[in-house]
């Protein structure tokens, strides 16, 4: 059998367990009408995920994987999460049971079915290796998972993984103490950008900073960048909207100078000062990133933290650096698609340049809330909806493996609900309706990351 040939039965065979999987959810999603046939494409189409936090699998005696975001939330005050992503919610028993058949198992209390499931979760990692992230790729039916991580590592291999790095340590150079005070989320999350951007310098072979705000650009900015999109990066990462505001003004060039030259030696910068760097060395990155073909992703949602600003993470706060014309040859993803403010994000999706993904939305609204908001933006913005999972890793009762499941089958499920209802309403044919379906699940994110189609 030819290598070709293997790819396709296994392409099919997926396929069918994705089917099975929507099928069997639609039992216990809220019910909606769907077109089965059109439910049967969408399951077919092997997505491309915009936006990830894989975990590499660890190896006994090996250190735990800690590169797995830069804005690791643990140490903040305690927060409340949305409920579809508690283990009150159903959602995550199924997807345990179509990645582990636990329905299998004899009926027990919580604490040992939790106890049960993280010593198999355990055992699939061991018996499989390397090879555990690309199954958990392949029960959710992605092709290719964008990884947003520090580093990537150890089964996180291309063309099935491909990196996205973070830049919001390149924007803080200097002391960040006064920054940091302004929340107890925030005392917590300034210092790792301060430990990985002593990271990069060390990377750099750099054991202080340059005098002046030109060649900290030219040394470490360029350099930086430069080294991910060798390493592989198709794209970089702003978590800024926990650290402060989008609101990216452009201040002239000689004040950012000035700014950095003050306090590049000693002192503590005023919060107005740190924010005119910033804004600053934010088009510096987006625009050298869009030089080098590297999209620039955005966090815009409406958490997470007991103090973070939801406010802050507005859409249309970008407004003004989304329309730099210095910045048009840069792609830019608003990832989370800035729930709840999905109009100030269908607003931003006019500018060429610019995308948005699902990702975490799919965690966190039910397939027919998600219909809505995707019937919405695909009316106008068909070419520029990107799917994503979010994926991420709580402990063995939420592993990455089971959100990608999660919100592939969410995406998939609400895709077809829209996508249906466009076609009963005479908005679109059943040909339209699966070219809408591959450009969101695959297309559209082979575009805005300069992806190839496999």
């Amino acid at each position: 059998m030819t290598r070709t040939h293997m790819r396709s039965r296994h392409g099919r065979t997926i396929a069918r367990v994705l089917l099975c999987a929507l099928v069997s959810a639609s039992a216990v999603f809220a019910q909606a009408p769907v077109d089965s046939a059109l439910a049967t494409y969408i399951a077919s189409i092997r997505a491309i995920d915009s936006h990830a936090h894989p975990m590499r699998p660890i190896r006994a005696g090996t250190a735990a994987d800690t590169d797995f975001d830069a804005l690791s939330l643990d140490g903040l005050a305690p927060f409340g999460f949305q409920h579809r992503l508690t283990l009150d919610d159903p959602i995550w028993r199924r997807a345990q049971n179509a990645l582990y058949q636990t329905d299998a198992w004899p009926a027990t209390t919580d604490s040992a079915y939790r106890a049960a499931l993280a010593v198999t979760v355990a055992r699939a990692v061991a018996e499989r290796g390397d090879q555990f992230p690309a199954w958990a790729l392949d029960q959710a039916g992605i092709d290719i998972m964008l990884a947003n991580r520090v580093a990537m590592g150890p089964g996180l291999d291309a063309p099935r993984f491909r990196w996205v790095s973070f830049v919001d340590a390149l924007m803080l150079p200097l002391d960040t103490r006064a920054e940091a005070a302004a929340t107890p989320d925030t005392r917590a999350l300034y210092p790792k950008e301060a430990t990985l951007l002593k990271r990069y310098l060390l990377d750099l072979h750099l054991a202080r900073l340059p005098s002046k705000l030109d060649a900290y650009v030219r040394a470490v900015v360029i350099p930086t960048l430069e080294r991910h999109h060798t390493g592989g990066a198709v794209a970089v990462k702003f978590e800024a909207a926990y650290l402060r505001s989008l609101n990216f003004d452009n201040p002239e060039p000689a004040i950012a100078r000035r700014v950095y030259a003050r306090y590049v030696a000693a002192g503590v910068p005023s919060h107005a000062d740190y924010k005119r760097l910033e804004d600053y060395l934010f088009r510096v990155i987006a625009r050298e990133a869009g030089r080098l073909g590297m999209a620039v992703q955005i966090h815009t949602l409406e958490s997470f933290g007991a103090f973070y600003s939801s406010a802050g993470a507005a859409p249309q706060l970008l407004e003004s650096a989304l329309n730099d014309t210095t910045l048009r040859g840069t792609k830019f993803v608003l990832v989370h698609g800035g729930w709840p403010r999905v109009n100030e994000t269908q607003a931003m999706l006019a500018k060429p340049n610019v995308y948005t993904d699902i990702s975490a939305m799919d965690l966190i609204l039910s397939p027919t809330v998600l219909a809505d908001v995707l019937r919405q933006w695909l009316t106008e913005f068909p070419d520029k909806v990107l799917f994503g999972t979010d994926a991420f890793e709580t402990d063995a009762a939420q592993g990455w493996e089971q959100a990608a499941w999660v919100a592939s089958m969410t995406a998939r499920r609400a895709l077809a609900i829209a996508l249906t209802a466009m076609m009963r309403d005479g908005e679109i044919g059943r040909d339209r309706a699966q070219a809408v379906a591959r450009m969101v699940l695959r297309e559209n994110a082979i575009a805005a990351y300069g992806l190839k189609d496999r």
